[in-house]
């Protein structure tokens, strides 16, 4: 960031404020997740991470993205992303529930209250499910995580009581994201929330990279490289649009009707942002949890089904979960596009100033074509980010080294598109702030 921003914003007192109170509730959600679960045993934990198996990627991938709270075995293991999880289940549910879909279209700021009020609903019982789950997949390993697990006899009260504290440590995530959102910068509480718990374990997976003394150079020049294609792909490929022309009608001035106004109405092509990864990671984690809970039915073929599960979404080693894991971001970039562009309804907006895109019929037709336009350029832009989220795990399967290093790259790979990601959003949000101000330059890029 320049100099000249830099003391703008520490001289508005407003940003500086928001600044302040950012730092100050990060540093408390980073605080909090280092108090443990009761009777938790660290050193079986810390045993299972170091393990190659598929139970510890995914659990080293968990980690990862909740800043160190799983190894920790911490209240808050389980990050913002039961939170996450319930916000895709109802999105996916507004165009299929007629009632939701009839509500969002009567009164769109209404809609997105009710919608975000079952969300923290939705979200109680998605936390206490991703805590029995993620409990369990520390209890397949075969090691005392914790050995007073249990739903029956004595074993019922402490697991009531470590369910609720999970629980919990989510809910209390939850609201510091609020918080921030609302008191610090805008909009970007729950991002910041993950982006802080991503950079805090990042320098441990690049010093993975750095213990081998056989591929350390090697490992630590695919990182660099890789670093500089993603910062690249989302700071400045992602940035372009395509500017839709519009005619704007003329002013009448007395008895004199000035020309029509010649204006364009810009369509990014990543109007998602970082948002699809986040989405696929929380998703792709859900099958291997819930399948936990079926790895020990009577039934042969019930079993079987949720050990595939398991052995396919824990294991980020294999091409069908980087398959997946493609096409999720994929989808979720044309999914999150098309709500978010939905909602803004450009066809009738423009239709009532008067405002039309050339050789078009206002209203519906509108919004037809540029629902047309934008899908057409957010292919390039969901397969770029889909490329972009998959590179990093291509080059730790095909990673010649030992197994810390693969994983490091795993662990890289998962975190490193959405810390670039919340950086560039988080710059270009500062940025519309300093220049409702008078700063007239660029942050990032020029």
């Amino acid at each position: 960031m320049k100099g000249d921003a830099l003391r703008r914003l520490w001289t508005a007192h407003d940003l500086r404020n928001r600044l302040l109170i950012t730092v100050a509730l990060l540093v408390l959600y980073r605080l909090a997740a280092h108090v443990p679960v009761p009777g938790v045993d660290r050193a079986a934990i810390a045993q299972i991470l170091q393990s190659s198996t598929g139970t510890g990627n995914l659990l080293s991938l968990f980690d990862l993205l909740s800043g160190g709270t799983v190894s920790n075995f911490s209240v808050l293991a389980m990050g913002v992303y039961p939170y996450i999880t319930a916000q895709i289940i109802l999105q996916l549910m507004v165009p299929i529930v007629p009632a939701l879909k009839q509500r969002m279209e009567d009164d769109p700021r209404e809609g997105r209250q009710f919608i975000e009020r079952w969300t923290y609903y939705l979200a109680i019982p998605m936390a206490s499910l991703n805590a029995i789950g993620q409990i369990r997949l520390f209890q397949a390993s075969g090691l005392p995580v914790l050995p007073h697990f249990g739903f029956s006899g004595a074993n019922l009260l402490p697991t009531i009581t470590t369910l609720i504290t999970m629980t919990g440590g989510t809910m209390f995530a939850i609201w510091l994201g609020e918080l921030i959102s609302e008191y610090g910068i805008r909009n970007q509480g729950l991002s910041l929330i993950i982006f802080s718990g991503i950079v805090s374990r990042l320098p441990n997976s690049v010093g993975q990279l750095w213990s081998d003394e056989q591929t350390r150079y090697a490992g630590l020049a695919l990182f660099l490289a890789l670093v500089a294609i993603t910062v690249f792909a989302i700071v400045v490929v992602t940035q372009g649009r395509r500017n839709v022309p519009v005619m704007y009608p003329g002013r009448r001035i007395g008895r004199r009707q000035s020309m029509p106004v010649r204006g364009s109405l810009p369509l990014l092509v990543n109007m998602a942002g970082m948002i699809p990864i986040i989405f696929a990671s929380a998703i792709l984690s859900f099958p291997a949890i819930l399948a936990q809970f079926f790895t020990g039915s009577q039934a042969q073929w019930v079993r079987n089904i949720a050990l595939g599960m398991q052995d396919l979404f824990a294991n980020q080693q294999n091409w069908g979960y980087i398959t997946i894991y493609f096409f999720m971001v994929v989808l979720f970039a044309f999914f999150y596009t098309d709500v978010l562009f939905q909602q803004q309804n450009y066809g009738e907006n423009l239709k009532r100033v008067g405002a039309q895109v050339p050789g078009v019929t206002k209203g519906v037709p509108t919004q037809r074509y540029l629902n047309k336009v934008l899908r057409r350029i957010t292919l390039p832009g969901a397969t770029l980010l889909g490329t972009v989220a998959v590179l990093p795990l291509l080059v730790g399967v095909m990673f010649i080294g030992v197994t810390g290093g693969r994983n490091a790259f795993f662990a890289i790979g998962s975190g490193l598109l959405i810390v670039v990601g919340v950086v560039k959003e988080t710059f270009f949000g500062l940025e519309t702030e300093l220049k409702l101000r008078g700063y007239d330059d660029s942050l990032l890029v020029h």
